[in-house]
């Protein structure tokens, strides 16, 4: 109980501040969508000029020194959009799902502020390409499958992917691994850039449950038991030239995200 009414109406007048604030917040972006979705991630280090030659003048990559993430400067996310829905609930894009690819590098922008930046990609969906960054691909060939077994030992998951475009851009991953519970991290906002038009960004505030499979940096127990991943054709044949490093193996057993424009 507080007896100090001072100090009563001092936390009265912070407590209302603060909601103020959050709804200005709330406020200041417009809403497009939610979805539900499963991932896999790699993380790379591509030839750092290659790399560079996406980035927009004054932008630069924000290399981690350290932890799960040290030296990977390039993101493949294999994606499941399981559902996608728009503020009013209702379906978007062709059927409310999609399967697709991308490319997406943390970098600084001019500012020095740590954002993601989308390079490229390749999506199944007609009606997601060149995408809201402007940059993914029709896959005209398009594979993805998930299969979880259960038995005898450890629970298995096997998925394979396989998008390539006419012009040539082609990403596919096989992969089988022992599943783990995972971590889920807290709530975040993260930045999403066009690198071709680096001006529009999205805000996607998400929350996932994230299981590191291996990792040269940290270590943790490899349960990976099969692997290939193949890059190649048009746009993406100078990022995996050869040269590239395969630092993280992440699978994302669900993240849930809003996603929003500023206003």
């Amino acid at each position: 109980m507080l007896k100090n009414p001072l100090r009563a109406m001092l936390y009265v007048l912070i407590a209302v501040c603060a909601l103020t604030t959050t709804a200005k917040s709330a406020a200041a972006d417009t809403l497009v969508e939610y979805s539900a979705e499963a991932r896999f991630q790699i993380d790379f280090h591509v030839p750092d000029a290659a790399l560079m030659s996406y980035l927009p003048a004054g932008w630069t990559p924000n290399v981690a020194t350290a932890g799960p993430a040290k030296d990977a400067n390039l993101r493949v996310v294999f994606i499941d959009r399981m559902t996608i829905n728009g503020p009013d609930g209702k379906p978007v894009g062709s059927n409310g799902s999609n399967r697709l690819v991308y490319l997406v590098a943390p970098v600084k922008d001019p500012s020095g502020a740590a954002v993601q930046l989308v390079i490229g990609g390749l999506t199944e969906d007609m009606a997601d390409a060149p995408g809201p960054f402007g940059v993914y691909q029709l896959a005209t060939s398009h594979l993805m499958q998930r299969n979880i077994s259960s038995g005898k030992g450890p629970l298995l998951e096997s998925q394979d992917w396989n998008f390539s475009a006419a012009t040539g851009e082609h990403l596919e991953l096989h992969i089988k691994f022992e599943k783990g519970v995972g971590n889920k991290t807290a709530p975040a906002d993260v930045k999403f850039y066009s690198s071709k038009n680096p001006a529009f960004y999205q805000i996607s505030k998400q929350e996932q449950v994230l299981d590191i499979l291996r990792n040269v940096t940290t270590t943790p127990p490899d349960r990976v038991k099969k692997f290939s991943f193949k890059a190649s054709g048009g746009a993406y044949s100078k990022l995996f030239d050869g040269s590239e490093k395969t630092l993280s193996w992440d699978n994302i057993l669900w993240i849930n995200r809003s996603v929003s424009l500023p206003q």
